[in-house]
């Protein structure tokens, strides 16, 4: 690698980190009380992928322990955003619903980012930020499959 494309490589990450830690900050200030990004990142996961998945599945899209997970998806539970029922397929592990009200959580979470959204997008135009999503997105199924393709490996060699 050439040290041009090591610095472009790490200098985008670590503004990715950046932005990562600044919009969470900003988006944790307007969570109801008790609720934690976790909590929001996993109903919304559910919503971008779809539910029904396990608590495994999802660990590992979040690449925390197992039991980590299952913490959080309790707390989601006794709100009644999620239902956890049996696996359909096999009855034996479990499967991750959204509830309406779950829904209901995470528009209304988003809604009172309203201020704050409406302020970047004074600063930053709708197809710039449509641009950048488009190769932040190409970076995510990229870095997705390399993270996939790895834990495969590594499972195999186990």
């Amino acid at each position: 690698m050439q040290p041009e494309q090591r610095l472009a490589c790490f200098t985008l990450f670590n503004e990715i980190g950046i932005i990562n830690q600044l919009t969470r900050v900003l988006f944790e200030a307007s969570l109801p009380a008790g609720i934690q990004i976790s909590h929001f990142a996993v109903i919304n996961n559910l919503v971008r992928v779809g539910e029904g998945t396990t608590p495994l599945k999802l660990a590992r899209a979040f690449q925390v322990a197992k039991t980590t997970m299952t913490h959080t998806l309790s707390g989601l539970e006794k709100r009644g955003y999620i239902s956890v029922q049996p696996n359909p397929r096999d009855g034996r592990s479990k499967c991750v619903f959204l509830t309406e009200a779950g829904l209901e959580f995470r528009n209304k979470a988003i809604a009172a980012l309203d201020p704050d959204l409406s302020a970047f997008a004074e600063v930053f135009p709708v197809d710039l930020i449509t641009e950048t999503t488009e190769v932040l997105t190409r970076i995510r199924k990229y870095l997705d499959t390399s993270r996939d393709y790895a834990t495969t490996q590594k499972d195999r060699s186990a």
